[in-house]
């Protein structure tokens, strides 16, 4: 089942603690404005990803503390999982879902940090290398 989590009580967000690439980003930023947490969650999470709605690429964490009135662009920023395909399965779940709720949005990037196993799992899953920046990398899905 796909959770989007928008409220600070939602119980999945104790599961933040095992962000593995922006673990200092708090729970209140995650779901404030126009950023939420998606889950895949059988029993317990599978995998988990933040997202922040905007309507341009952001290059670091700080511009994603900007809200767009009309977002274009759904930016991944960071994912994990506890079961192997999970964080694909739940990417392209919540690209389905992003797309229903927001017909605004046309966009499909993330801001990932420059790593060899982010590069691997978005190049695997079909995304391409939009922009590298100082300190991150937007990789964007073609999503038709």
């Amino acid at each position: 089942m796909l959770s989007f989590i928008r409220e600070l009580t939602d119980p999945l967000l104790d599961y933040l603690k095992d962000d593995p690439v922006r673990p200092e980003i708090s729970r209140e930023f995650r779901v404030s404005g126009q950023r939420f947490v998606s889950a895949l969650v059988d029993d317990q999470p599978r995998a988990m990803v933040c997202v922040s709605l905007h309507d341009f690429v952001p290059e670091t964490v700080a511009d994603l503390s900007q809200d767009p009135a009309e977002p274009n662009t759904a930016i991944f920023y960071t994912i994990w999982s506890y079961a192997p395909g999970a964080a694909t399965e739940l990417l392209f779940a919540t690209v389905d879902q992003i797309r229903e709720l927001y017909p605004t949005v046309r966009r499909f990037v993330t801001l990932s940090p420059k790593t060899e196993m982010a590069r691997k799992f978005h190049l695997r899953n079909g995304a391409h290398v939009l922009r590298e920046n100082t300190d991150t990398v937007n990789y964007e899905y073609i999503i038709a």
